[in-house]
């Protein structure tokens, strides 16, 4: 498996080293966003050669790889639970979204491997206290709850900074064919939506794991 973290870490050239490399390159992507960047308008900004910046990383993809990597690390890691497992999980998973809503462009390349230390590191938190909380799948667990946080962030990143159209008048004219929607409408506030439905996500995770115990026992 050939990716930027399996290969051995190169000495710096000069003053460049890959912690410079990939600061950079989240400015970049954070002024530009991802379809922007190029090795050559990093070198750029790096005031170096792409020879130099080669030696570091070897394509843009190991730019992406490690500039994502780098937004995973700014997700801080809650401490141990002492009772409630819903707390932190809620807390990694608001985090998690809370950075790549820092940095819109990680939504458009989510679908790359998350095999980076600070996203691995995460990842096993989530997965030992859903293990310690009793689920039988941790996998799963996980699965459901990463999907929540991508799907909602791409959702935002992508309809946010559209000039947004009252929707409500036009369902309430087809009340008669829309009769929910028009009672309840369609617009809602990101991080009110965000949270009550990850608290439907967690109260329906924690049901089933009762279940789970109680057939148990």
């Amino acid at each position: 498996m050939d990716t930027v973290w399996s290969r051995p870490r190169k000495a710096p050239r000069q003053t460049l080293t890959l912690e410079r490399i990939v600061a950079e390159a989240v400015s970049l992507l954070d002024e530009e966003g991802a379809d922007r960047l190029t090795m050559r308008r990093l070198a750029d900004r790096l005031d170096t050669g792409s020879t130099t910046l080669y030696w570091h990383v070897k394509t843009k993809g190991d730019v992406l790889d490690l500039a994502l990597d780098a937004i995973f690390g700014e997700v801080s890691l809650p401490g141990q639970a002492s009772g409630d497992w819903r707390g932190p999980v809620r807390e990694l998973i608001s985090g998690w979204r809370a950075a790549l809503l820092r940095h819109p462009w990680s939504a458009t390349i989510l679908d790359r491997p998350l095999m980076g230390p600070n996203a691995l590191e995460r990842t096993e938190f989530l997965y030992r206290a859903l293990a310690a909380a009793g689920f039988a799948a941790p996998k799963a667990a996980a699965y459901s709850l990463s999907n929540y946080v991508m799907g909602s962030v791409v959702m935002q990143v992508t309809l946010q900074d559209r000039d947004q159209e009252d929707t409500g008048e036009f369902l309430r004219e087809r009340a008669d064919r829309y009769p929910s929607l028009a009672e309840h409408g369609l617009d809602h506030e990101w991080d009110a939506t965000f949270d009550e439905g990850l608290g439907y996500l967690l109260a329906g995770m924690e049901q089933a794991r009762n279940g789970a115990t109680a057939r148990l026992d």
